[in-house]
């Protein structure tokens, strides 16, 4: 059965990426590796992957990484994949997933305050999901608070149902 991932924030091929998140990897070569292989062992080449933006650094052969990893890759542009080989001219996605309506933005602030569920990249480590006053959900998909792994819809709901709790 085909299902659907979401993912954000995986700077291919980015050394500096690294320390500014301060990623466990010593190398861009490892991250990548690192990626590759945790995005294989979930995805099957039937698969659909939407990415939230900032997919490779200035220097990265896209389709170099995209012949390695499974799935079928849909790409929202990030601020980091303008002229880098991502022509994705895509900035925000509508989706309906099992009855749920999703907006998918790259940036936190361009979130859709017509949906309760918000996905998201842009931010990294700072936070994995907020609520807005408007009760709306903003769910960072970034790879830097999802184990440098992709997430299922199931995944993002228990996180949720989580947030509404408190137990997060």
């Amino acid at each position: 059965m085909m299902k659907t991932f979401f993912t954000s924030d995986l700077h291919f091929g980015h050394e500096k990426i690294i320390k500014y998140c301060y990623r466990p990897f010593k190398t861009a070569k490892e991250m990548d590796e690192t990626l590759i292989k945790n995005f294989n062992a979930r995805i099957t080449p039937h698969d659909i992957v939407i990415h939230l933006g900032d997919f490779c650094s200035k220097r990265c052969d896209v389709n170099k990484y995209l012949e390695r990893i499974n799935g079928h890759w849909v790409f929202v542009q990030g601020n980091h994949d303008i002229n880098r080989g991502i022509n994705t001219k895509i900035t925000a996605l509508e989706l309906n997933i099992n009855g749920k309506e999703i907006y998918c933005t790259h940036i936190p602030n361009n979130y859709h305050e017509g949906f309760e569920i918000n996905l998201v990249g842009h931010v990294h480590s700072l936070w994995t999901i907020k609520q807005t006053e408007n009760l709306n959900f903003l769910v960072n998909c970034g790879v830097d608070v999802w184990n440098y792994r992709p997430i299922t819809m199931d995944e993002i709901l228990k996180k949720i149902d989580k947030f509404k709790k408190g137990e997060l």
